[in-house]
């Protein structure tokens, strides 16, 4: 239970929440902080912030501080891969990555938990890449004290099936690239694709161990793509050839390859024409032309989810469609943009 004193009448009184001031363009923070007892000196301080009144609390059984409720919302949410720690500020704890790599959220269990209406959970978005340290979501009750049986409610949620939560490690991969067109291959032009790919793969922890070139022959592309795997790669990434002219034979080399599960097409711009599939257990990736022009495609947006072993099938790469329009901005910020979210 809580009532309410006049802010005059609460000298020497403990403070029972953290209370914020904001000065525009200068500081957000705490200016009183939970426990703080009132002093003479403190009142016009607090009217300034437009308190005058304060609460003074006498809690039940049944009912919950917000300090103690994120507590016990943020040690719930998390998953494999994030910490909550015990530190709450202004009644809101903060979940990080405890290690780099891929952000996962269960969108249906954060819905249930949110549609509870006194608590919140705020995140990333889902296949998010994050670093170890970086804040992915934070949650907290709402008012300043709940009913215990509603965040318990939003614990059992947290809890039932699938964490909320969770950052999946990146497999370090060694990648055998095939680099296909007769173009290249006959040296009528340089190719460029090699080091993109190579940087691509470097950013995010992997190498390559093998680099094929093939031109517009399905059998010679699928002749490299096995040189690639005798050589030990552990995934395939092809360039090129993807498209719908009759020299456009690298899906045909693929699956000449072996290729199985093979998606192609997605409803990602760039990237309409890339192929997802695998060869025995190592992931084959079919890079559009797209990949040497853009500096991001659909290729940056499911390599990612490829090194955490996710099966990606026609429904998952279906569901890209809402996002997955790249507005082209002449100054790229991705990922701090609305690409593949």
């Amino acid at each position: 239970m809580k009532k309410s004193i006049p802010v005059d009448q609460a000298v020497g009184m403990v403070l029972p929440h953290d209370i914020t001031e904001i000065v525009k363009d200068a500081f957000k923070g705490c200016a009183f902080k939970k426990g703080h007892i009132i002093r003479l000196e403190d009142v016009e301080h607090l009217r300034r912030l437009g308190k005058e009144h304060i609460y003074v609390l006498d809690l039940t059984e049944n009912e919950v501080h917000e300090n103690e409720a994120a507590r016990l919302l943020g040690a719930a949410l998390c998953g494999a891969g994030t910490a909550s720690g015990n530190k709450v500020v202004e009644g809101k704890i903060s979940i990080k990555a405890a290690r780099d790599g891929l952000l996962k959220v269960n969108k249906e269990a954060l819905l249930q938990f949110n549609l509870l209406g006194e608590v919140m959970c705020a995140t990333l978005q889902t296949n998010t890449l994050v670093k170890e340290g970086e804040q992915v979501g934070a949650s907290r009750l709402i008012p300043l004290l709940g009913e215990r049986k509603l965040v318990n409610q939003a614990v059992a949620i947290c809890e039932e099936g699938e964490k909320i939560l969770r950052v999946l490690p990146l497999k370090k991969v060694r990648a055998g690239l095939v680099i296909t067109g007769s173009e290249v291959f006959y040296g009528r032009i340089e190719d460029k694709f090699e080091q993109v790919l190579r940087d691509k793969l470097k950013d995010i922890g992997s190498e390559v161990t093998r680099v094929g070139f093939a031109p517009d022959d399905p059998a010679k592309i699928a002749a490299e793509i096995k040189s690639c795997l005798d050589a030990g790669a552990d995934l395939i990434v092809t360039s090129g050839g993807m498209s719908v002219d009759p020299d456009d034979v690298t899906r045909i080399g693929i699956k000449e390859a072996g290729a199985e599960d093979m998606v192609y097409g997605t409803p990602v711009l760039p990237g309409a024409m890339f192929l997802l599939g695998r060869i025995g257990e190592v992931p084959v990736i079919g890079l559009p032309a797209c990949g040497m022009f853009h500096n991001i495609t659909v290729f940056d947006l499911l390599l990612p989810r490829v090194l955490t072993g996710e099966s990606i099938g026609r429904e998952a790469i279906a569901d890209m469609g809402h996002g997955g329009l790249c507005r082209n901005c002449k100054r790229c910020q991705f990922p701090v943009c609305n690409f593949g979210k």
